[in-house]
């Protein structure tokens, strides 16, 4: 949101209010502008703590949404870490993890959001990321092993092919879908450590295979 740094600062301004305290995450929510994510019609709502419309019946979550994953990541910045992104939708996700991470690998169902992200983060030169259409209950084998892997779309358990391509001291984040039906932010490591934490909505549930027709 650099080209109009006042509204960077409110936009960052409320999402310390609603309790985000990363300043590494805060910094790249600041300098991508999730305008160049999502059609032009939206773009007045860009900064608002709403959720957008993407193609194919996806949806762009609201910033607080985004950042509490991006938080339960613990990235480092300027670290040469190795990211696998779990639902690449239109590229803003990506674009704020390629801020933080060596290399963020990221897959979609969707080939018609695999192609828009591409283009999105292209056009912003951004440079460490690559993507490819694939199920994100599969990840993506051949750059394993990865240091943290964050899953963007609801399930009832967290894939164990997922497991197998994280690093020694890895963790994946996941919103996990409970028995009540509600949703929570799940955090677990390599070794099997687990934790939770509140999520501000739910989000869409992640959907096996690829999708045929977009």
């Amino acid at each position: 949101m650099s080209t109009d740094p006042f509204r960077a600062a409110r936009f960052i301004l409320q999402l310390r209010q609603q309790g985000i305290r990363d300043d590494a995450v805060l910094s790249a929510m600041e300098t991508v502008d999730r305008r160049d994510f999502i059609d032009k019609s939206l773009h007045k709502l860009a900064a608002e703590d709403a959720v957008l419309p993407l193609p194919c019946g996806q949806v762009l979550p609201k910033p607080l949404t985004v950042a509490q994953l991006l938080t339960a990541l613990e990235m480092t910045p300027g670290g040469k870490e190795n990211y696998l992104l779990i639902g690449a939708g239109s590229g803003y996700t990506a674009a704020l993890m390629s801020k933080l991470a060596g290399k963020v690998w990221a897959v979609d169902r969707f080939k018609t959001l695999v192609d828009a992200a591409r283009s999105n983060l292209e056009a912003l030169g951004i440079r460490n990321v690559s993507l490819r259409q694939a199920d994100g209950f599969v990840g993506w084998r051949e750059h394993a092993p990865y240091d943290r892997i964050l899953v963007t779309g609801a399930v009832t358990k967290i894939p164990e092919d997922l497991f197998a391509q994280l690093a020694a001291g890895g963790k994946v984040v996941a919103p996990v879908i409970g028995v009540d039906g509600r949703q929570t932010l799940r955090i677990v490591t390599k070794v099997g450590a687990r934790s939770h934490s509140p999520l501000a909505e739910p989000l869409l549930p992640l959907v096996e295979g690829l999708a045929e027709a977009l």
